[in-house]
């Protein structure tokens, strides 16, 4: 199947894990509604998320995830509101699509990833889905392994649009 392919080799370590943990677990956690998948790829202690709320005016995004638990509820919410929706195709192919994340920076134990969604899901009645916003992760390198320590996400795509 290629439409999951991770698309930085092995010999690309880190951003061949940061692609595995970010989109693939990301996407079979989501829709399996499993945060247990995911819940370790987290630095828990320190974690927080801002809320771009789809605006290019960076005055209106707000601290709406302070911890890692407010963030797993709505992730939750999300993930069961998603499951409960019909779509005309499958919708794991359809995820891997849309998903674009490329661009990731990595310098010694941190990096920083640009995750943007850019596509439509059909749905039985003939409409679709629109999926157009992206996210910037921040992760650290803990004990080996790379962690999500914060991100600001559901900025529009492109930016300024």
């Amino acid at each position: 199947m290629t439409f999951d392919k991770n698309p930085f080799p092995p010999g690309d370590a880190d951003r061949h894990a940061l692609w595995e943990m970010l989109v693939r677990r990301d996407i079979d956690a989501f829709l399996g509604q499993d945060w247990a998948m995911v819940e370790d790829d987290f630095v828990a202690s320190s974690f927080f998320g801002m809320h771009a709320h789809f605006l290019s005016d960076a005055d209106a995004w707000r601290l709406q995830f302070p911890t890692l638990r407010s963030y797993r509820d709505e992730w939750l919410r999300q993930a069961g509101e998603t499951a409960a929706t019909t779509f005309a195709e499958p919708l794991r192919e359809a995820l891997f699509r849309i998903t674009n994340m490329r661009d990731i920076d990595v310098d010694g134990d941190r990096a920083v990833l640009h995750k943007k969604f850019n596509g439509s899901i059909a749905k039985p009645d003939g409409s679709a889905e629109k999926l157009k916003w992206q996210t910037l992760y921040f992760c650290t390198k803990v004990a080996g392994s790379w962690k999500i320590s914060g991100f600001v996400g559901y900025m529009p795509h492109p930016l300024g649009s």
